[in-house]
């Protein structure tokens, strides 16, 4: 199997392990809206890997479906980023910058409240903290949880 092949399996096993875990809730009920979406960016597994120093032409076609379909789906891959069940190394920077690098810009903070999350909740604090260091371009080390996962 292909490198690309096999990355495009283990990605699509990621997100159907990650939908296994979860059986109830409507953030639940959400994933299972999300499986088909997310799975439209495994092109992007290269870049948020750090192999690739520019997303591929299919990852930002990915990643404009989603933003303008469900928003919402990305802000689940993001929350969800330290799942195990995941099994992938993302880089969290690299893939929040995904939407400015492929010129399909979003605000992360929307995400807050699309998720239904607490404004004072810790999850709430990591957006916030994932759209300051992306303003500030501050290291992933330095976000809460912005790390290789």
């Amino acid at each position: 199997m292909s490198s690309i092949g096999a990355k495009n399996l283990a990605l699509s096993s990621a997100f159907l392990l990650l939908l296994v875990g979860f059986a109830t809730s409507d953030i639940n009920q959400d994933k299972a809206e999300c499986t088909d979406k997310l799975l439209g960016l495994a092109g992007c597994l290269p870049y948020v890997g750090g192999e690739a120093k520019v997303p591929a032409m299919d990852c930002c076609s990915g990643i404009k479906e989603v933003i303008d379909k469900s928003k919402r789906c990305l802000c689940i891959l993001i929350k969800d980023r330290d799942d195990p069940n995941l099994g992938l190394k993302i880089n969290v920077t690299l893939a929040l910058s995904l939407p400015d690098a492929c010129q399909t810009p979003t605000n992360i903070t929307q995400c807050v409240d699309l998720l239904h999350l607490a404004p004072n909740s810790t999850e709430a604090k990591v957006f916030e903290g994932f759209k300051n260091a992306l303003t500030n371009k501050t290291s992933p080390s330095s976000v809460p949880g912005g790390k290789y996962c």
